[in-house]
C-alpha cells in the first residue's frame, strides 16, 4: 500500500517527505521532482516569497542509480531562505530558547487561534509554520513519484483553473497533451479569453490590497476500471479523493463530476448513460456527470474532481479584525508575506493529491514488488 508522510515547517531548514510502497525499478531523478516543484511556483498573483524560496531537492534514500529500490523513498527540500537569513535561524532554531517577538494577534481564517487553543501555545508561529501552504511542496515531491508510477499504466493527471473570483471559464477541457499550454497561461487557465479576465480581477484585487479564491478542475485520463471499492466506507474512491483534496490548505469545497449541479436535476438528466462500443470492445459513457466513479469505484471514464479555494486570509490592506490573545483587546491581525491568489498553484497541489490517491489504489489492486510485476498485473486485470 502506497502512503506518505511529510515533516518540516515553512521557515525551517527543510521539508521532508517519505513515500512508502513504491515498487522497485521505477525511474526517478532529482530533475523529475524539481520540474513538478517549479510548476507549483507558477501563477499570476503570487507574492515575492516565490522569488526568495528556492526548492533544493535531495533524494536522501530509496533511490539508487536513478531507480527505486522498493524501500521507502526519502526526499528533502531545503529552504534556501533559512540558510541566508539570521531571522529564521533565530526564530526556527530547534535548540532550547525563546522568541523575542511572539505573534499574539491571531489571523481570522488561519489555523492560528484554534491551533494555539488545541496545543496550549502562546505564540501563533508554533502553529502557522506547520499549517502554512509551504508544506505542500513536500506533497508535490511525493506526487511526482505517484505520477511516474501511474504513467507506466497509461494514467495521466492534470489540472486547470476554471474560476478566479467571479470569472468562470466554460471552455472545453484540456487533454494531457495540452498541459504545456495550461502551464504557459499566467493563471493556468485553458480558456485564453477567461484567462485575460481573470488576470484583470487579480490586478484589481492587488490594487485594493485584497485577495481572490477560485476553483480548479483536476482531470484523470486513462484511469482503469476498479480502483476503490463499494464494500467499505473508507475504500470508496470518491471519498478518498474528497478527503485528499480537502486536506489542501484553504480548500473549502470538493466536487466529483457535476455533483452540485446534478443535485438540482431530475434523475432522468443526472446520470451517465452506459453504451457498448463494438469497435473499442468496451463500455463507454457520453457524459462525465459522475466524474468517473460509480459506487465508490472508478468506471474507466474521465475522472473529474474540482476544488474550491477560499480567498487567502492574510491581506495587504488593513487586516481583518481580531483579538490579542494576551491582552484580549481588539486588534488587527499580524501580517506574513502573502499572495493575492494561490489558485493556480493549488491546482498543481490538487493534481498531486489525486495522483497519490490513484497510485495508492492502483497499488492496492495490482500489487507487485517490482515495476515490471505491477505493470504486468495491471495489463492482465483489464475488465470488459
Amino acid at each position: 500500500m502506497l502512503r506518505f508522510l511529510t515533516a518540516g515547517e515553512s521557515h525551517g531548514q527543510a521539508l521532508v517527505v517519505i513515500v512508502e510502497g513504491l515498487p522497485a525499478g521505477l525511474s526517478v531523478t532529482v530533475e523529475d521532482v524539481q520540474s513538478e516543484l517549479s510548476r507549483r511556483r507558477l501563477g499570476f498573483g503570487r507574492g515575492p516569497r516565490q522569488r526568495f524560496e528556492q526548492d533544493e531537492v535531495i533524494l536522501v534514500g530509496g533511490v539508487r542509480h536513478g531507480r527505486t529500490l522498493g524501500s521507502p523513498v526519502a526526499i528533502e527540500i531545503k529552504n534556501t531562505e533559512w540558510f541566508r537569513s539570521d531571522k529564521w535561524h533565530d526564530e526556527m532554531n530547534p535548540a532550547p530558547g525563546s522568541t523575542k517577538a511572539p505573534l499574539t494577534r491571531v489571523r481570522p481564517g488561519h489555523a492560528d487561534l484554534a491551533g494555539m487553543q488545541k496545543y496550549g501555545f502562546d505564540d501563533a508561529r508554533d502553529v502557522l509554520e506547520r499549517a502554512s501552504a509551504r508544506e505542500t511542496a513536500a506533497r508535490v515531491a511525493a506526487g511526482t513519484l505517484a505520477k511516474l508510477l501511474l504513467r507506466n499504466i497509461g494514467v495521466e493527471v492534470l489540472s486547470h483553473v476554471i474560476q478566479m473570483g467571479p470569472v468562470r471559464s466554460d471552455a472545453s477541457r484540456p487533454v494531457f497533451a495540452d498541459l504545456a499550454v495550461v502551464d504557459e497561461s499566467p493563471v493556468r487557465c485553458f480558456d485564453s479569453d477567461a484567462a485575460a479576465r481573470m488576470i484583470a480581477e487579480v490586478e484589481l484585487a492587488a490594487k485594493e490590497g485584497d485577495s481572490l479564491g477560485g476553483v480548479v478542475e483536476v482531470l484523470g485520463y486513462g484511469v482503469p476500471v476498479g480502483l476503490g471499492s463499494h464494500v467499505h466506507w473508507d475504500r470508496k474512491l470518491d471519498a478518498s479523493l474528497a478527503q485528499a483534496i480537502m486536506s489542501i490548505q484553504a480548500v473549502k469545497g470538493v466536487e466529483i463530476g457535476d455533483g452540485f449541479e446534478v443535485a438540482g436535476r431530475r434523475g432522468s438528466a443526472a446520470h451517465d448513460a452506459v453504451r457498448w462500443d463494438d469497435r473499442a470492445g468496451d463500455y463507454t459513457r457520453d457524459t462525465t456527470l459522475a466524474g468517473g466513479t460509480e459506487g465508490g469505484i472508478s468506471n474507466g471514464g474521465l475522472l473529474v474532481v474540482r476544488a474550491a479555494m477560499k480567498p487567502l486570509a492574510t491581506l495587504n490592506k488593513p487586516s481583518l479584525p481580531t483579538v490579542d490573545v494576551v491582552t484580549k483587546d481588539a486588534a488587527v491581525s499580524f501580517k506574513e508575506r502573502t499572495d493575492v491568489t494561490a489558485v493556480p498553484a493549488m491546482g498543481v497541489v490538487a493534481e498531486t493529491m489525486v495522483a497519490l490517491v490513484l497510485a495508492a489504489e492502483a497499488q492496492r489492486k495490482f500489487g507487485g514488488d517490482s515495476l515490471a510485476e505491477f505493470c504486468r498485473n495491471a495489463a492482465n486485470a483489464s475488465v470488459r
